[in-house]
């Protein structure tokens, strides 16, 4: 029978599942016989857990500042919820998990973590279980006993870990994993001719979120705003009216295109001078593995704030916090090539495009002490 791995995700924004398909894709890279499975965990859990889990959306839209209260509460604290009501609500996913009698458990979510260790703690299952921790800081309930092995990003996440008592040997800061093809980008003028991009012009790539959050007609209004001649690439996501706005907005304005969800976004990237866009976790780190400026926008409070910090920190980019200034800080960084590779030597330096490969290799390592 081939090695069982398990990859438990949410839906909740784009990066816990694009780090579990790019996990999964470089393991059965390096190991076709594999059996590599990826669930949503909340689908197989009971629904009124699903629900409990998802009301953290009704702070975030009406009463921001609570959530970011909130989520500030649970970065500190041992556990994203009470493991009597996590107990409960998981009683169907931790039926399916021993059914499916996984040889390793990857959890690219800290709610996820939390049950697979408890599974382990409470009734005694025997996989190895990973955690592969995304974004730029590392929630405290990470730090789980059960967990065999830490994927995280060098630098804060990693020495986060650690302070919260995970051991040094657990924890492989080979960065987040992203899609393999971010490990052999093309470069800039043969993606540029691929995908229809002039080579003479700037090009400013605008991102909303997988799940397709933000205000188009600001940013439409900043680019507006740069008289040096651009081009202008705009990714919705899955937000099928935000596409339909952006459309609207750039009818007549043959600088701009506008796409809904891409399945190719390191060629995006590889072809891109500079990104707008949210600082979620998988745009973030997608543009540090191609050397690709970002300015952040409409930050939500709690992670993605402290992204917009981490990004100033590390000069790869700028947070704007202002949006009258979003044009102008375009057209500053247009207009400064000098400037522009600054931020994307930096970019390069903390680029850590074959972390899925690493992180499979570490896992196949953990598969074979556990047969």
């Amino acid at each position: 029978m081939p090695p069982k791995i398990l990859i438990l995700t949410v839906s909740h924004g784009a990066s816990h599942e694009r780090a579990a398909a790019a996990l999964g894709k470089a393991l059965l890279e390096a190991r076709p016989d594999l059996m590599v499975e990826a669930w949503n965990g909340l689908e197989r859990s009971a629904r009124w857990f699903r629900l409990y889990y998802d009301s953290y959306q009704i702070p975030l839209r009406y009463w921001p500042r609570l959530w970011g209260w909130i989520e500030g509460v649970q970065h500190r604290s041992r556990s994203s919820g009470p493991g009597w009501l996590y107990r409960r609500g998981a009683e169907p996913l931790f039926g399916d998990i021993e059914t499916f009698g996984a040889d390793v458990v990857i959890a690219t979510e800290v709610g996820m973590c939390e049950l697979a260790a408890m599974l382990k703690r409470e009734m005694a299952a025997r996989f190895r279980l990973v955690a592969v921790v995304t974004g730029v800081d590392a929630d405290r309930a990470w730090a789980q006993p059960e967990v065999d092995l830490y994927v995280t990003a060098p630098g804060d996440p990693a020495a986060e870990l650690e302070a919260a008592g995970v051991p040094r040997a657990k924890v492989l800061p080979c960065g987040q994993p992203v899609d393999p093809a971010f490990a052999s980008l093309p470069d800039k003028p043969t993606v540029r001719a691929r995908l229809g991009i002039r080579p003479d012009l700037r090009m400013v790539l605008v991102l909303f979120g997988g799940a397709g959050w933000g205000k188009p007609r600001r940013i439409v209004d900043a680019l507006n705003q740069v008289k040096r001649p651009l081009q202008a690439v705009f990714v919705t996501g899955c937000n099928r009216r935000l596409q339909e706005e952006v459309q609207s907005l750039c009818r007549d304005d043959g600088r701009c295109r506008v796409l809904g969800w891409v399945d190719n976004m390191h060629e995006w990237m590889a072809a891109a001078d500079l990104l707008v866009s949210k600082p979620g976790a998988s745009a973030l780190i997608e543009a540090l593995d191609c050397g690709l400026p970002l300015l952040a926008i409409d930050p939500l409070p709690g992670n993605e704030r402290r992204a917009c910090e981490w990004i100033e920190k590390q000069r790869v980019g700028y947070w704007i916090k202002d949006p009258q200034s979003l044009g102008p800080s375009i057209a500053r960084l247009l207009e400064n090539p000098a400037g522009l590779d600054r931020l994307r030597e930096r970019a390069q330096a903390l680029a850590r495009p074959r972390a899925a490969y690493d992180a499979a290799e570490a896992i196949l390592e953990l598969l074979g002490s556990n047969r």
